[in-house]
């Protein structure tokens, strides 16, 4: 039966001169109790509202609007500003479509329509 772990045997307790009690079995390199560093970090970006609205003394109805609509408003000028980036670069593409398609279709008479008109407007002013 030598194939069993040894059984656990119960910690032997000693009380030191200061009053204290700890364990006496304990490994060599132990060295009393361990400190534990917290390091406290300020607040997400998202929890400003809250805390102002907390901080100025409104109610919770300030708080939630805040948080429900602080983001619903950052993705709705998103969209907006998406939108006519999207509608800008179309206006773009199709200008570019109808310049190449009318430079491509006119004729050279044409030209010395465009300068005539615009020699006859400057002699007008």
């Amino acid at each position: 039966m030598n194939h069993l772990p040894e059984p656990i045997r119960p910690p032997t307790v000693v009380q030191l001169p200061d009053g204290t009690h700890v364990y006496a079995d304990l490994p060599a390199a132990y060295s009393g109790p361990q400190v534990v560093h917290q390091h406290i970090h300020q607040a997400a970006p998202d929890k400003t509202v809250q805390r102002i609205a907390l901080g100025s003394g409104v109610g919770a109805g300030a708080v939630a609007a805040g948080v429900y609509f602080g983001p619903l408003l950052v993705g709705a000028l998103t969209a907006i500003a998406a939108n006519i980036a999207m509608l800008a670069f179309l206006a773009l593409i199709l200008g570019w479509g109808v310049h190449t398609v009318v430079k491509s279709i006119s004729s050279p008479d044409a030209g010395a329509a465009v300068k005539n008109v615009a020699k006859a407007r400057r002699r007008r002013r």
